[in-house]
């Protein structure tokens, strides 16, 4: 409640912490590969553009509530045994909670272009209180504001807690409950992410559909043509699911049931069309 106070006075302030103007420098990621003997350091910073290809399907995975060990580490490590790429959308309350989790989201923040973080807000509307988070404009905007600022976040893209909502450049889609929040952050030069196809979790963690029954439902939707862009599917599913043994075999499964198909190919949510310069 104190929390929620501070936030409505149109300031962030938790502690002596008081949040003041975001930095959205764009830094090169300095990775070190060796190769041949010679050290190769990749400079590519996050939002570098790519070049569609039209006869493509483009996979964006999600990744939602970031850090959750173990399941956030089990997910970034299938991801790099399948040689995917991947997006982590990251709650700051729980980078804050200990030097574990900030240790494990930066480390995914330096394994771009394979990883990207994005922002899922600092407190995932107020512990989940939805209709007050969306009724408080200033409020939520600040929540992510601070999120930005606590994670250094590279780039303006968020998801919104709680509601399939997608913005930017002046245009709109979603819940009539988020448009003013996500209008307010487009106004401020973020583009907003819901998603085509969520993992639904049951009893708070674990997978509903199995690997066969999500892959279907991806390759309906292509065939289809009902993703909220064409050739473009975002995929949502939350760390925390992925925690024991049998939902990461899932998970393999699942990528590698997408592997099958030549015309997919997996990117990081900084290459989506809204957020994508032309």
């Amino acid at each position: 409640m104190k929390l929620m106070k501070h936030l409505l006075n149109g300031c962030f302030i938790t502690g002596s912490l008081l949040l003041f103007s975001c930095n959205n420098g764009k830094k090169p990621v300095q990775n070190s590969d060796s190769t041949a003997g010679k050290t190769v350091v990749n400079t590519l910073v996050p939002g570098t553009p790519i070049k569609y290809d039209s006869s493509k399907r483009y996979i964006f995975l999600t990744w939602d509530d970031s850090p959750q060990p173990p399941g956030t580490q089990n997910c970034a490590q299938t991801f790099r045994n399948q040689g995917v790429k991947a997006t982590f959308f990251a709650v700051a309350a729980h980078y804050d909670i200990d030097p574990l989790r900030k240790r494990i989201l930066d480390s995914l923040k330096k394994s771009y272009p394979q990883f990207l973080v994005a922002n899922h807000s600092y407190t995932h509307a107020f512990r989940d209180n939805y209709n007050f988070y969306y009724t408080h404009v200033d409020s939520a905007v600040n929540d992510i504001l601070k999120a930005q600022q606590d994670m250094q976040i590279p780039l303006k893209i968020v998801r919104l807690p709680g509601r399939n909502t997608w913005a930017g450049n002046g245009e709109f889609r979603g819940p009539k409950t988020s448009e003013k929040v996500a209008k307010k952050l487009d106004s401020l030069g973020y583009k907003i992410i819901g998603w085509d196809v969520e993992w639904q979790f049951v009893k708070g963690n674990i997978p509903k559909q199995s690997a066969t029954e999500l892959a279907k439902e991806v390759n309906n939707k292509f065939d289809i043509g009902y993703t909220n862009q064409p050739n473009m599917m975002v995929i949502l599913a939350h760390d925390r699911m992925f925690a024991k043994p049998q939902y990461v075999d899932s998970l393999n499964a699942f990528i590698q049931l997408l592997k099958q198909d030549p015309r997919n190919v997996f990117e990081t949510i900084d290459h989506y069309p809204i957020v994508q310069q032309k």
